[in-house]
This record gives structure tokens, sequence and C-alpha cells, in this order.
């Protein structure tokens, strides 16, 4: 049997919302340590891991017997969702072979249960090695900084070279109509951390990105106040917001090999 109860069933709608645009259909690996999802999306450029720890103050109950895997559509468990008011506690629960995820909401006053079910699928997915990395930069920021950024340059073309050096951290987008730049200094002397700007530089480094990507990964904005952005010469870019309660949900991006002449 898995059963996991969480406080907020806004929290689990901000995730599913984050993913479904890019990852329609995924696979939860629930285990007595947490629930995990890890998924590439169509193209194989951009790769998610969400963790959830069962250990956490976010679930109110947890409880998996033996590993399993649910197989969802994304879009049909963010319809399903919707169905629940943002203050519900809601509770997942499956058998231990199973062919079908159950969603019970329970209103805050104990005045109305809802329950949903929906078959689970058989997806084949390759769960791939996640290598630990000593970054060269990593920058926090206000997650909502980092979703203007991307919105803003992506107006003007569909790739956004970021330079981290030891004054802060530079923005650049050149396309056929126009250029634009943004640059980020470090400031860690506001009174809220939230609103700070911190860069850990080791070593400078330059490497562009695919804005579509980005953009679509700030839709994670609402899980977090903050964002930080993990970068090394030429490997994927790490973006990730942690989830207050719970633990965190990242994204990968493979950087932008620029073609020689």
């Amino acid at each position: 049997m898995f059963e996991a109860k969480m406080l907020q069933s806004s929290v689990l709608k901000k995730i599913i919302e984050s993913l479904k645009d890019l990852f329609s259909d995924a696979n939860f690996d629930c285990s007595s340590s947490g629930i995990t999802l890890q998924d590439m999306d169509s193209s194989h450029v951009a790769l998610c891991y969400l963790k959830l720890r069962s250990d956490e103050e976010g679930f109110e109950d947890y409880r998996c017997d033996r590993n399993i895997t649910l197989g969802v559509n994304l879009v049909l468990m963010s319809k399903i969702l919707k169905c629940a008011g943002n203050d519900d506690v809601i509770t997942l629960r499956a058998e231990d072979e199973p062919n079908i995820l159950t969603f019970i909401f329970d209103s805050k006053n104990g005045e109305r249960v809802s329950k949903y079910d929906i078959k689970l699928m058989e997806i084949d997915s390759e769960l791939l090695g996640i290598p630990d990395t000593e970054y060269s930069c990593v920058v926090k920021m206000p997650s909502h900084e980092f979703q203007r950024i991307c919105s803003n340059l992506s107006q003007l073309g569909d790739s956004v070279t970021v330079d981290c050096h030891k004054e802060g951290v530079d923005f650049k987008v050149a396309g056929e109509q126009g250029s634009g730049a943004i640059k980020l200094k470090q400031n860690t002397t506001v009174d809220k951390e939230e609103d700070q700007v911190s860069v850990e530089l080791n070593e400078a480094v330059t490497q562009s990105f695919a804005l579509k990507f980005l953009c679509a990964f700030t839709k994670a904005t609402s899980l977090s106040d903050t964002v930080s952005l993990s970068l090394t010469q030429d490997t994927p870019i790490v973006v990730e917001y942690p989830i207050a309660q719970h633990g965190y949900l990242r994204f990968y991006l493979a950087p932008k090999i620029e073609e020689e002449n």
C-alpha cells in the first residue's frame, strides 16, 4: 500500500502545472524515503528531477510498504487537481500492484470529501545517473526576477548568453531585430533573504541556452521565492526551485553549441 497525505493541495498543483507542458507523461517513483520523478522532454534537451522527502513536514502521513512506480499523464493529473481547493488536504493512494491512482480531497472544515481515480500508464523511461558536480558558479536570486529576465529577453531572441564573473552575472540576447542585456550585481545586504542576489564564483563561465526552455522552467516560480542557477562550462545548467517543507524541483538544460564557421 502507498498512501501520502499532503497538507496543502496547492503545492502539488503548482508542481504539476510547472511540468505538464514540457513533460506530458511521467513516472512517480515511490519508496519509503519519499517520491521522486525524473523525466526528459521529447527533444532530449531538458531534464527535470523532483524530490519530495517523506520525512519533511509537508506530509501529514506517509506510507509506502514497497517501492512502486506510478505512470501518470500529467495533463490529466492537472485537471484532477484543479477539482481541489488550494487549502484542501490531499491524499494519494495506490495498491502494491497498482493500476489505479486515487486522489482524495478533504476540505479544511471537513464538510466536503472528494474522490477521483485515474488509470495508470506503463511509461518506458530510462533513469539517468545525474552526477554530483562541483559547479564553477552558483547564482541565487529571487525567482520572480529570473522569470522577468527570461520573459523580457525572449522578446528579442531565441537564446540567452549567461556570463558569470566576479562583478556578478550578465544575461544577454542578440536577435535579428535587436539585442538586450541585463546585469545583476551581487546584493546580500537587503533584509529579506528571498530578495538577495548572491554569486558564488570559483571560475568565470559563459554559456548560451535556449530561452524557450528557460521560460518554461519559470512556470515553477510560484513554488519558491528563490531560485538557484548552477553553471560549469560545457555542462548543463541546473535551475533549482526549493519546495518548502517538501524538497526541491530541478531542471537541467544542455548548453547551445556554437557552430564554427
